[in-house]
């Protein structure tokens, strides 16, 4: 008499879990080769994530103040703004847009699911990975600063704990990027930047502090709205040390961890769901 012992319907059969040693060796390969990409399209990546804030610097930091429309005090609220703007920015873009183009004509996406790593993992090398553009791209906005502004302030004990929340700032930047990325559908993508990236920019506080618009309640509450207000403050916060009012950095960092771990999560079901339709 032979036994059989049927599957109830529905079920699918059991798949060998990744063990966390296998994981951690696709994720660091996968990582590793969209890096030694970036190294190759190193002069494309750099006209694309670094002209458009530096330009901001020399116009608004370096035009206007030898043209005496701004004071010498607004370079230094100037810059971590716009090293807030690049990194976040940069990794945004760096996520959302190479995010469509794998979901739409290349389906270089299925080339990726191959890979012995979790969907998920997946979606967090992309996160990764684009949150490590945008902070090359907000590191490179320091010497620029020194080069095109007469007045720049950036205490060396305080190097340690800008690069922190320069790593925390551009994961949101990349974990708003999967999130878009994934909810929008590809043929909208260009309208989505048109849309969105406008209001993030102008109302992110990089161009002016933020506790300063009291007497502006109803602004200062549509840029309390804007995760990137808290990048650009927790900067301002740790580079300028109370000469100019800035947010406390007991609100402006929890602020951006807790964004990060809700877009991430949001960022990682969207991923998850354009992937198995």
């Amino acid at each position: 008499m032979t036994l059989t012992h049927d599957r109830p319907a529905g079920v699918e059969p059991a798949v060998p879990a990744h063990t966390a040693g296998d994981t951690r060796r696709a994720f660091l390969a996968v990582l590793s080769r969209d890096v030694f990409v970036t190294g190759r399209e190193l002069p494309s990546f750099l006209a694309q994530v670094v002209l458009q804030p530096l330009f901001t610097l020399f116009i608004l930091g370096t035009v206007l103040g030898d043209l005496g429309y701004v004071s010498g005090e607004f370079s230094l609220v100037l810059l971590p703004g716009v090293i807030a703007l690049a990194g976040f920015v940069g990794a945004l873009q760096n996520t959302a847009l190479p995010l469509t183009i794998d979901f739409s004509y290349t389906r270089e996406i299925e080339d990726r699911l191959l890979a012995p790593l979790p969907m998920r993992w997946v979606a967090v090398e992309k996160m990764v990975f684009g949150a490590f553009r945008g902070l090359i791209s907000a590191l490179l906005m320091i010497p620029a600063g020194y080069l095109l502004l007469d007045r720049v302030r950036l205490p060396l004990e305080s190097v340690p704990a800008l690069l922190g929340v320069c790593v925390l700032g551009t994961l949101l930047g990349a974990a708003v990027g999967m999130t878009l990325g994934t909810f929008v559908p590809p043929h909208r993508i260009d309208i989505m930047f048109a849309v969105i990236l406008t209001p993030i920019m102008f109302t992110g506080a990089t161009q002016f502090p933020w506790p300063a618009l009291d007497s502006l309640l109803w602004f200062q509450v549509l840029s309390a709205l804007n995760p990137l207000t808290y990048f650009s403050e927790a900067l301002r916060g740790l580079t300028l040390g109370g000469v100019v009012p800035a947010m406390p950095l007991w609100v402006s960092v929890p602020v951006l961890v807790v964004a990060i771990a809700g877009f991430g999560i949001a960022g990682v079901r969207g991923f998850r769901n354009r992937a198995t339709d």
